[in-house]
C-alpha cells in the first residue's frame, strides 16, 4: 500500500498520505464517515487502509496505557472460570479505536494475550487478536506478534480466518 517515499498522517478529522517532502499524495476529511455502510467484504481504497492502519496501530501501541485515559471506563467482568484476567473497556466517542466496548485478556504474568473487539468500520464483525513474543523496549514490555482473526459465536478466534498479521521489530521509545 505504501511507498518508501511516503508517510501517513492521522488525526480523527483527517487522514493523509504525504510524500516525505510534505507534498500531499491523497487526503480525506472526516475519514471515519467514509466507512458508512461498509461490511467485511467492502473493498477499501488506500485512504481507508491508511485510516485503519493508523487507528489500529495507535490502539495497539498504547495498550495498556490507553485504558487510563480520561473518559475511558474499565471494569473487570466475572471471568466465568477463564484462565486469563479480563478487563472490559468502555471508550468515549472522542477516542478513535475499533469499537466503544473492547475486552483485554491478560495472563498470570500480566501480559496482554488477547484483544477482543468488533470492527465498527467493517460492519461490526467480531475479531479476536492474539498477542505474543514479548520484548522489552526502554523498560516497556510489548508484544511483537499480533494476529487478528474473525471471532466465532463462542468468542474464540477462527484460526482459518486470519484478518491482520503484524510483526514488530527493533522497537524503542524515546
Amino acid at each position: 500500500m505504501g511507498a518508501p517515499d511516503q508517510r501517513m498522517m492521522f488525526t480523527p478529522e483527517r487522514i493523509a498520505i504525504e510524500k516525505l517532502d510534505c507534498r500531499r499524495a491523497a487526503e480525506r476529511r472526516a475519514p471515519r464517515d467514509s466507512f458508512a455502510g461498509h461490511q467485511m467484504s467492502t473493498p477499501w481504497d488506500r485512504l481507508h487502509s491508511a485510516y485503519f492502519n493508523d487507528e489500529a496501530l495507535w490502539t495497539y501501541l498504547t495498550t495498556p496505557f490507553l485504558l487510563a485515559m480520561d473518559g475511558v471506563r474499565v471494569e473487570r467482568p466475572s471471568s466465568g472460570g477463564e484462565t486469563w484476567r479480563v478487563l472490559r473497556a468502555y471508550f468515549p466517542g472522542s477516542i478513535e479505536t475499533h469499537h466503544l466496548v473492547q475486552n483485554f485478556f491478560f495472563s498470570e504474568d500480566l501480559m496482554l494475550r488477547c484483544h477482543d473487539y468488533r470492527v465498527n468500520i467493517a460492519g461490526g464483525f467480531g475479531a479476536a487478536q492474539l498477542t505474543s513474543d514479548y520484548v522489552e523496549a526502554n523498560g516497556i514490555r510489548l508484544p511483537t506478534k499480533r494476529r487478528a482473526y474473525t471471532r466465532g459465536p463462542d468468542r474464540r478466534p477462527i484460526l482459518e480466518m486470519l484478518m491482520v498479521s503484524i510483526d514488530i521489530s527493533d522497537a524503542s521509545f524515546t
